[in-house]
């Protein structure tokens, strides 16, 4: 190979001809690069740091590049990071990890964070309202910064002390401290499906809301919406998002009420499953008997029978808005919130009521 002249600012040697060249399978390192192209280790840096600029000569700069891909040099991330004192890991809070929402809400924040060289650790904290454990002992010494998501505020208190970059996902955007919101049109979402029973003529007063037993700012929204929409406060029964609590919520709601409902309006698609499959147990027909509605769109809507009629939330596009959002946060760039529109499936499990 030729001899490479220096740059007039490198401060490295020139290569000479019969200069040493990486052999074996050692990992070759930055030293390896910089004595081949004939510079110094600081501009090798310099180069594949992408700060060569203004520094070193484009000439130089191409020569060092094709010195690493020869030598199939890999930059050290581990001990780039720990310079710049950043581990370039974000922390995923979700109420479960069992739960197809959140599954998308990872699936969603991973791909972007894998795009900016960084990873996502998903972390549970059971029902949202914490208090969340701090998993690492030291999330500061651990993290780079935290997304959250369908979480009360205070559940975060013992994570978020550290000073850590915050961005909330599905939570209420006057939350004070978060470096940016990241929203579902929630409301918007349950106003729809207000719309929808009302306009196949059932009557605020045969509505009931089969309502999630978390106090978190999502569901509050819920309730609010329906209410707002109905011109009253339907009939409501809580339950815990398991399917066989929902049954058993049911089945307390329709023994309770006067009036049997015509449309039972869901906070979510599990809680949707577990009212049908209480109607049936009941001799109950959906939707002839009673309309159901839920709310997500799970893989469930469409894997029972009638399919659901329910809310598609575009949970992967919340998990990216999310690690964007952080992205922008921890690189000082104003990290803007969102809210991303959601809309109404129309399936079989609605249908006009029978006693009009």
């Amino acid at each position: 190979m030729a001899a490479v002249r220096r740059s007039s600012r490198g401060t490295g040697r020139a290569r000479r001809e019969g200069s040493p060249t990486v052999t074996g399978t050692a990992r070759p390192t930055s030293r390896d690069v910089a004595r081949a192209a004939g510079v110094s280790q600081a501009t090798v840096s310099l180069v594949l740091g992408g700060k060569w600029r203004g520094r070193v000569s484009e000439a130089t700069a191409d020569t060092v590049r094709a010195q690493a891909r020869e030598l199939g040099y890999r930059p050290n991330i581990a001990a780039r990071n720990l310079r710049l004192g950043r581990t370039r890991t974000a922390l995923l809070v979700v109420p479960s990890i069992t739960n197809e929402y959140f599954a998308r809400i990872y699936t969603g924040a991973a791909r972007v964070a894998e795009e900016h060289g960084f990873g996502v650790v998903l972390y549970p904290s059971p029902e949202g309202v914490g208090p969340a454990r701090d998993p690492f002992g030291s999330a500061r010494a651990a993290l780079d910064g935290i997304i959250a998501s369908s979480m009360a505020a205070d559940a975060l208190a013992a994570i978020g002390e550290g000073g850590l970059p915050l961005v909330m996902l599905d939570a209420d955007p006057d939350t004070p401290g978060p470096a940016a919101t990241v929203n579902l049109a929630i409301a918007d979402g349950m106003r729809q499906i207000a719309h929808h029973v009302r306009a196949l003529g059932h009557r605020p007063e045969r509505v009931a809301h089969l309502a999630a037993d978390i106090d978190t700012w999502t569901f509050r929204v819920r309730a609010q919406a329906l209410a707002e929409v109905l011109g009253t406060t339907p009939t409501t029964e809580h339950s815990a998002l398991d399917i066989e609590a929902a049954r058993h919520a049911t089945e307390r709601l329709l023994a309770r009420t006067g009036t049997r409902p015509t449309v039972l309006v869901c906070d979510d698609d599990v809680l949707a499953v577990g009212a049908c499959k209480a109607l049936r147990r009941l001799g109950l027909r959906v939707p002839d008997d009673i309309s159901v509605t839920g709310y997500d769109d799970f893989a469930l809507a469409s894997a029972i029978d009638p399919e659901l009629t329910t809310v598609r939330l575009p949970a992967e596009a919340v998990g990216a808005g999310g690690m964007t959002a952080l992205l922008d946060a921890l690189a000082d760039r104003p990290a803007t919130g969102a809210e991303l529109p959601v809309h109404l499936v129309v399936r079989g499990s609605t249908a006009p009521p029978r006693d009009t």
